[in-house]
């Protein structure tokens, strides 16, 4: 359940919630949204976390054998129905101008002003 307390809305977090919401039912794993955001794997994974223990995310491993597919098995996420609603609620209430955002991360700016 999203509590009513987000997590601190740093850029790379935005960056984070811009490609999520872009496509809030289709799950991502880890590296695909590191890669929509243009941030490295270090970044987005403790993003992930943080935005899954305030009930934004939702996710599930997936039920593959990792010999078989010759690769580790990949955590994909989604935000969640409620985490949804919170986050285009928290990305509204962010002062982020948006020339900042797109200059950085082209495609990712709607949404703010």
């Amino acid at each position: 359940m999203a509590t009513g307390f987000g997590p601190r809305m740093t850029l790379p977090t935005q960056l984070v919630l811009r490609v999520l919401l872009a496509e809030p039912t289709q799950e991502m794993y880890g590296l695909q949204i590191g890669q929509a955001a243009e941030l490295p794997s270090g970044t987005v994974h403790p993003i992930l976390a943080r935005l899954e223990g305030c009930g934004w995310l939702d996710s599930r491993w997936e039920d593959i054998d990792p010999v078989k597919e010759g690769r580790p098995r990949r955590r994909y996420y989604r935000l969640s129905p409620e985490g949804a609603q919170c986050v285009r609620t928290a990305l509204a209430r962010v002062h982020t101008p948006k020339a900042l955002v797109n200059r950085l991360r082209p495609g990712l700016a709607g949404g703010t002003s």
